[in-house]
């Protein structure tokens, strides 16, 4: 799990096949497809912002290879800038507490949600 801190709250990251804990706050799917294997009551999510996340194109084209990363983060940070009501969704209820993306790739240290937590941390230290 990954996170940082808005303002006096947090920002987390954390896979969804880890169990849902009262440390994660408002639990926000950020994935565009529901994850093979896991019911709505062991997800405990209360948001699933399914818009926020890589385009279909921009999934297929990434394919989890980390040679393509920073490419990806580029290009998936340009499709964030169109997705500005969502952001605000997120960012309004980071203001009121802990905030947890979940997401279901494998590898934790290159995946969507934390380059969606990274552009949020970037704009919020610039609204402080």
């Amino acid at each position: 799990m990954v996170s940082f801190e808005v303002g006096i709250h947090m920002i987390k990251t954390k896979r969804i096949y880890e169990d849902p804990s009262k440390e994660d706050g408002v639990r926000i799917l950020v994935e565009r497809l529901w994850p093979r294997g896991i019911s709505k009551e062991r997800a405990s999510i209360e948001l699933w912002l399914r818009d926020v996340a890589p385009s279909p194109e921009l999934r297929s084209w990434y394919s989890h290879d980390v040679a393509k990363w920073k490419e990806f983060k580029q290009r998936y940070q340009q499709e964030l800038k169109g997705k500005e009501s969502m952001l605000e969704e997120i960012r309004s209820r980071a203001k009121k507490g802990t905030v947890t993306f979940v997401y279901a790739a494998r590898d934790e240290e290159h995946n969507s949600a934390l380059v969606l937590k990274e552009h949020l941390d970037k704009q919020m230290k610039g609204r402080r």
